[in-house]
């Protein structure tokens, strides 16, 4: 086979870190290449040094045979190299045309542009409107933007981070199709994910990284999720304890909830009733973009327009209610987007630990600096932040590690309410496992937790109930233990029976 890329001795180092140690990578012509490793291990660093956006120290990129400095993404492109992002590069007041016409040849017209991404997204099965403006999608609408501007530059080598966080199982099913035959056409795939089964399924060789360094090569396909486990992060992740409990009181209602989107391209959310009772963990599935992000605005107060008696707190009407308020009745909240609603990424974590947890304020309102450092430390330590302490800014941390802090952050206010949306998007099998026990735990204290998460397997593995969100409206409820993969599936394009609870 024709080797593709041929990575020699690739080094980056920071300040603080050595992100890539001497990393040596070889993919040939068709592949799909796995490149696996815990959350800080260096794989984001050397997919944005293949891809330009990042330069190395030292090492050299050999692609289709030939000796190359990438010097920008932009020159990536033209060398037939392109990326999908975790964190999207997207601008937000541009629409989805614009921003993909950005990374495309100046001889199209936005229309032909418009014209590619719908026939695109139809032959892919990643539907979007090209009119739309980024700034009103959600996560996974946003992704599907990423894919499909990816696809359009017809790579050779094609690289995917983390690609399936927010995809249904049939969406992954439909896109796992599309790159077995891209990669039969001859497209290379880099690709990054944490879920060991589809990097068993999908991918012909693996290499794995571990703090910054090549700590073995393997082929997924005659690995084990736990073998692989044990490769990425020297041991196999701790099995969840499950514990049969009672449930108490209500401390989460919400009643006819129906709330017309803010946005030009929000979704109306439509008589939408739910409830979670103490001791209780309860899933909310759904494809991005369904009226996720209007029910998170509105449970956590960003969206005070509800009927005060339409959403209640530990029996208390609080739809008039701001965010502030409503935490003071024991409500967390965790949204989607980390960057965005989370943390201040210029502020360092332990300033950012001062924006939902007042009590680290004197009676006064003077800060104490000390308590406020120290909290910080040990919430860092908890949860294996890696970090360089309290003092750093929230965005030197890579995904899954900030991820991490802001779960740490709200899960150890000890709330009564938690409410968090896609808790373990992009970390580790490790700290993935970690943050769900964390959740198991909030629930043996008595917590009411509602998680909103693309990521059915997620829901399954922690939910004792699950609801389906579709078009702005709320499934009924059915327990784990009743419902099924591809009967959550269904549910996801809003075809559920009325009848069945």
């Amino acid at each position: 086979m024709t080797l593709r890329l041929d990575l020699r001795g690739i080094s980056k180092r920071y300040p603080s870190v050595v992100a890539n140690d001497g990393i040596s990578l070889q993919v040939q012509a068709g592949e799909i290449h796995a490149v696996l490793g815990e959350n800080g291990a260096g794989k984001s660093t050397l997919m944005k040094i293949i891809y330009g956006a990042v330069m190395p120290d030292s090492g050299e990129i050999i692609f289709n045979g030939h000796h190359v400095q990438v010097k920008s993404p932009q020159h990536a492109r033209t060398l037939g190299i392109s990326m999908v992002f975790q964190h999207f590069s997207l601008f937000e007041t541009f629409t989805v045309a614009q921003n993909v016409w950005l990374g495309l040849q100046s001889s199209l017209s936005l229309d032909e542009v418009s014209a590619l991404i719908a026939e695109k997204a139809q032959a892919y099965g990643l539907e979007i409107d090209p009119n739309r403006p980024v700034h009103t999608l959600g996560v996974g609408e946003m992704q599907r933007v990423e894919i499909i501007r990816a696809l359009l530059t017809e790579p050779q080598l094609l690289i995917m981070d983390e690609p399936t966080s927010v995809l249904t199982p049939q969406a992954v099913e439909k896109l796992f199709e599309v790159l077995k035959r891209i990669s039969a056409q001859g497209c290379s795939i880099l690709y990054i994910s944490h879920k060991l089964h589809e990097i068993r399924e999908l991918c012909s060789h693996c290499t794995v990284l571990r703090s910054g360094r090549v700590t073995g090569v393997c082929r997924p396909g005659q690995e084990s999720n736990e073998s692989l486990s044990r490769l990425m992060i020297g041991a196999e992740p701790p099995a969840l304890v499950r514990e049969v409990q009672e449930t108490g009181e209500v401390r989460l209602l919400v009643q006819s909830l129906s709330l017309s989107a803010l946005e030009q391209f929000g979704v109306d959310l439509k008589d939408v009733c739910l409830n979670v009772h103490s001791g209780e963990v309860v899933g909310v599935a759904g494809v991005s973009g369904n009226g996720q992000r209007e029910l998170l605005m509105a449970l956590s107060g960003e969206d005070v327009r509800a009927a005060p008696q339409s959403i209640e707190l530990m029996g208390q009407a609080v739809g008039h209610w701001g965010p502030r308020h409503r935490r003071e009745v024991g409500l967390h909240v965790v949204a989607e987007d980390r960057l965005g609603r989370n943390v201040v990424a210029d502020m360092s974590l332990q300033d950012n630990m001062m924006l939902t947890r007042e009590e680290t304020l004197s009676a006064r309102g003077f800060i104490q600096p000390q308590a406020l450092f120290e909290q910080t430390r040990q919430i860092l330590q908890r949860f294996n932040v890696k970090s360089n302490g309290p003092q750093s800014k929230a965005k030197s941390l890579s995904g899954g590690n900030l991820q991490k802090f802001i779960m740490g952050r709200e899960m150890d206010a000890h709330p009564k309410v938690f409410v968090v949306s896609q808790p373990t998007w992009g970390v580790d099998v490790g700290s993935a496992a970690q943050i769900r026990a964390q959740v198991l735990a909030l629930k043996r204290e008595g917590c009411a937790v509602l998680v909103v998460s693309e990521e059915l397997e997620e829901l399954f593995e922690i939910c004792d109930r699950l609801y389906v969100m579709a078009q702005g409206r709320l499934s009924p409820s059915i327990l784990r233990q009743e419902a099924t993969l591809s009967e959550v599936g269904v549910w996801m394009s809003g075809l559920w029976e009325d009848t069945h609870a």
